[in-house]
């Protein structure tokens, strides 16, 4: 049915449109998110994406409900789940082989909550599309025999999504990631509370109005048409664009840029994909393939441009914005070491809302640290206090703050 079928172009200004009708603000986070698991049904550009953000932001929420627009069969939404769990559940015996088999192509994964990490240890290859067919072994108890061991081969790479409150990742996570955090802004709070109310006002006629908008309705014949006909392959052609966005004169090149150059291409293979009727194609014995234009590279380069410093940096934006917005203006007002409280009472002067010791010192900070954008350091005055100093102006603190007569004239209350 699905294959004498062809669409209109659709625009992404269009697309937001219909995404906006459940999900208010958070244009790039929705945008992304739908793109994640549209490369689903691509052969080998599929991503990964990680919400990180404190509770009650929306992280779960946003991916929810992009994932309604796709076909049911295709989409599995898991709570916690620890390693065995998730391999007995996905796995089938080929009898042939004496192997289970867990085949997760053209399959969209959302984690509700943070995964076991051994779970993510066993899943690092297929998010970094190592091979195709991946072996792993895990131990299981058997009744009489205590543990044993059992052979598991993982095939074809599905679109993951994971959410947590936790802000802290393991490096190895993290580079394989798009880091995302949904917005916390006044005017998203304020249309995220009416659409609550207009849903729970009538949510019968709500579900009715939703399901017979034309718009999300032919959003959704287009998303089973594109997995219908299976495209095999998505070419960008000329890379110049993507070349001069990755080699800026005054870029230093990082390790995980070879992983964040391939997040990129995979933007473009998606956004291709969306308007595949509209582009170059050919057949050949594979299947067929179809090549990505200049629209489709410059979108996908804004989309980037948008999200790529915290990428750089290996954080979530919560916690990049929270350094731009609370930790560096702070400083620069100051001119001295902060200490934990003062990044506290900022905060809660910037979101109006708090921010615990525990999650600031054991999460927030090492991250900040690991990136390179703060120094932590004792107090000179009291060792039992920390100070923290954005890493850029460290060397101007150096010879200002600690200059012994300046010492001797700084309140104690504002160490």
């Amino acid at each position: 049915m699905y294959k004498t079928l062809s669409f209109p172009i659709l625009s992404i200004e269009e697309l937001l449109e219909i995404l906006g009708l459940t999900i208010k603000k958070d244009e790039t986070n929705k945008l992304i998110t739908f793109l994640c698991l549209l490369s689903t049904y691509t052969e080998n550009a599929q991503f990964n994406i990680s919400f990180n953000a404190p509770s009650s932001t929306g992280k779960t929420y946003l991916p929810l409900e992009v994932s309604a627009l796709f076909p049911e069969e295709d989409v599995k939404a898991i709570g916690y789940c620890s390693p065995t769990a998730f391999f007995h559940d996905k796995c089938e015996y080929d009898q042939e082989k004496d192997i289970l088999v867990a085949d997760l192509s053209r399959k969209i994964l959302i984690f509700l909550d943070q995964p076991h990490t051994l779970l993510l240890q066993h899943l690092r290859p297929l998010f970094s599309h190592d091979k195709k067919e991946i072996e792993i072994k895990i131990t299981d108890k058997a009744k009489g025999i205590g543990h044993r061991t059992k052979n598991i081969l993982i095939k074809g790479y599905p679109s993951a999504i994971f959410c947590s409150a936790g802000l802290r990742l393991d490096e190895q996570e993290a580079t394989r990631f798009f880091l995302l955090s949904p917005e916390t802004t006044q005017d998203k709070i304020r249309e995220a509370i009416y659409q609550r109310l207009l849903k729970e006002r009538d949510s019968a006629t709500y579900m009715k109005d939703l399901d017979n908008n034309t718009k999300r309705q032919a959003l959704k014949d287009r998303i089973r048409c594109i997995k219908a006909e299976y495209v095999y392959d998505i070419k960008i052609g000329d890379t110049y664009k993507i070349e001069q966005a990755f080699f800026k004169k005054d870029r230093m090149l990082k390790p995980r840029d070879t992983r964040d150059i391939g997040r990129l291409i995979s933007l473009v293979k998606s956004l291709t994909l969306l308007n595949f009727w509209h582009r170059e194609a050919s057949m050949d014995t594979y299947g067929l393939t179809i090549l990505a234009n200049d629209e489709d590279i410059d979108i996908a380069l804004r989309l980037w441009e948008s999200i790529s410093q915290s990428q750089e940096f290996n954080l979530p934006p919560y916690v990049y914005n929270l350094y731009n917005d609370t930790i560096l203006p702070t400083f620069q007002e100051s001119q001295r070491g902060l200490s934990r409280r003062d990044i506290i009472r900022k905060h809660y002067e910037i979101y109006e809302r708090s921010l615990s010791d525990w999650q600031l010192r054991r999460e927030i900070l090492p991250m900040l640290e690991m990136a390179g954008l703060i120094v932590q350091e004792p107090n000179p005055d009291d060792k039992r206090v920390t100070l923290i100093y954005p890493a850029e102006f460290k060397n101007r603190v150096d010879s200002t703050v600690y200059h012994p007569t300046e010492i001797s004239n700084t309140p104690s209350s504002l160490l």
